[in-house]
């Protein structure tokens, strides 16, 4: 179900004329049609083909000359049903009704048409983004998830029904689907993609996220959506100093995903990186109670005034976590939203101390479970994001089952730029 989609090799066909548009969409809903119903990776959408080919047909007369055409022209976008989006209703994987959720279009959409993009359909949430996982299946193997809680748009772009998608990540759900598909995610630092116009999980540590197949689309797409986007200084060309947080955090990992990643760690220093190994996060079972306890006392929060209408319509993992949520105290919530500033100043202190510019560590803690009643485990995900900081996973080889694995790398906060140019240099070792 794997087909090569590269971003930017499609928006500088499209834009240049050399792909024409109504090809290139009939394509796409061409393999929807004939993949989607095994993968349930979108919303079903009575006419989308139609609506897609009109609205492409109008694109020639508002960007005429090829020269200056926005630079994502014609590209189909999956969006993550937990943005708001002009035209199409949104539920965030939940059985309550359509016109409980109303609202201004996301910022980051508009942006991305105001670019010349398309909006492909929503794709598949879990359940208000926590861990209630809807029907998407994984495309390199069916019978396993796709992880979560962005599963449609990782399912979407790793199956070529798009180049490009919108995710969140409360904990784990842009990391964590885009290693179990075998593409790239990016969560970027906290804040820097605004986050207007979605619905919200935990409003403190809620990230938008990108998904495609390769590094070079997911710069194309976080400098237009990304505050203040500045472009390394050229050239950019050291390797950077890569670090391996040893210790408690790294040990949640399977043996079967640690002895990959000393692999994908044993390449990068053959390659010629410098590799430091460095304790790092002793504490991290206090972090993970934290990061869970601010997640459910803001999901309550968020969701007060629907549960209370609602509530027989929640499933059951998301229902509990919102009771949970209603018994945590203003005292702890504060402390455990104080603990994402601490945890980032910290970890950040750490990187200059031991001269570190990324740290490295497994996208999860293996390959994608067999089944769909859950979609993985984000405790290899949750401390970055509780710190607020910019991570990236990059496919890295397969597992001895032949599903992808994922190499996570993590900035310092705000270098999001050199992340990402630091990532491609990575992704190239990794082949």
């Amino acid at each position: 179900m794997i087909v090569p989609a590269p971003l930017m090799a499609a928006a500088s066909a499209l834009c240049s004329g050399q792909l024409d548009i109504a090809a290139y969409i009939n394509e796409l809903c061409d393999r929807v049609d004939a993949v989607d119903p095994q993968l349930q990776a979108l919303l079903p959408e009575a006419g989308r083909r139609a609506r897609l080919l009109a609205e492409a047909a109008m694109l020639p007369a508002r960007f005429p000359d090829p020269a200056s055409r926005p630079p994502l022209y014609g590209i189909p976008v999956g969006v993550k049903d937990m943005f708001y989006v002009d035209g199409f209703p949104t539920r965030a994987g939940s059985q309550l009704p359509a016109e409980t959720f109303s609202g201004a279009e996301a910022a980051c959409v508009t942006m991305l048409r105001a670019a010349g993009a398309l909006i492909l359909g929503k794709t598949v949430s879990t359940e208000f983004a926590y861990f209630e996982p809807g029907p998407t299946r994984n495309p390199h193997n069916l019978n396993h998830t796709p992880g979560g809680s962005s599963s449609g748009s990782a399912a979407a772009v790793a199956a070529g029904f798009c180049p490009l998608a919108l995710g969140t990540q409360t904990i784990g759900s842009t990391i964590r689907p885009a290693a179990f598909c075998g593409i790239v995610g990016f969560k970027p630092s906290y804040e820097r993609i605004p986050s207007r116009g979605v619905i919200p999980c935990a409003p403190s540590v809620d990230t938008v996220g990108l998904f495609a197949q390769d590094v070079e689309g997911v710069i194309l797409a976080a400098a237009l959506l990304c505050r203040a986007w500045q472009f390394p200084p050229a050239p950019f060309s050291r390797l950077p100093i890569l670090g391996v947080p040893d210790g408690p955090y790294l040990a949640q990992a399977s043996p079967e995903g640690l002895a990959a990643f000393e692999q994908h760690v044993s390449l990068l220093e053959q390659a010629g990186y410098t590799v430091r190994r460095v304790p790092a996060l002793p504490e991290i079972e206090e972090i993970n109670q934290r990061h869970t306890q601010l997640v459910f006392a803001e999901m309550a929060s968020v969701h007060a005034a629907w549960f209370a209408q609602y509530e027989q319509l929640y499933r059951p993992r998301t229902a509990e976590a919102i009771r949970k949520g209603q018994e945590i105290g203003v005292v702890e919530l504060a402390a455990a939203r104080a603990g994402c500033l601490k945890l980032r100043r910290e970890l950040e202190m750490l990187m200059i101390q031991e001269g570190i510019d990324l740290w490295l560590c497994p996208a999860a803690p293996g390959s994608a479970p067999e089944g769909i009643q859950t979609t993985g485990n984000a405790i290899m995900n949750l401390p970055w994001t509780h710190a607020g900081l910019p991570a990236i996973t990059l496919p890295a080889g397969a597992a001895p089952n032949g599903l992808p694995l994922g190499l996570q790398v993590v900035g310092a906060f705000r270098a999001d730029e050199q992340l990402l140019a630091w990532a491609r240099m990575i992704e190239e070792t990794l082949g």
